[in-house]
């Protein structure tokens, strides 16, 4: 009977220790995310990193535009 009631005892136990790792995963995993809605609703005025991206992207928009100008006016690149 002892036996049987510490086996019954470990085995609760094991399962509060991985019920606490997955609480404190899925909590870690929120302020993830949270933090990824605070940057994003921060703008790109705080992170210069989204500013370059910004800027990279408008220079590859406008070389996309130079180049269909280029194809709509029948100039060969």
């Amino acid at each position: 009977m002892s036996h049987d009631l510490l086996l019954a005892l470990t085995a609760l136990s094991a399962l509060l220790v991985i019920a606490a790792a997955a609480l404190k995963g899925w909590q870690g995993w929120l302020a993830l995310k949270t933090r990824e809605l605070d940057l994003r609703r921060a703008g790109p005025a705080e992170s210069g990193s989204r500013e370059g991206a910004a800027r990279i992207e408008m220079a590859d928009l406008r070389e996309r535009i130079r180049q269909l100008e280029a194809i709509a006016s029948g100039v060969d690149l």
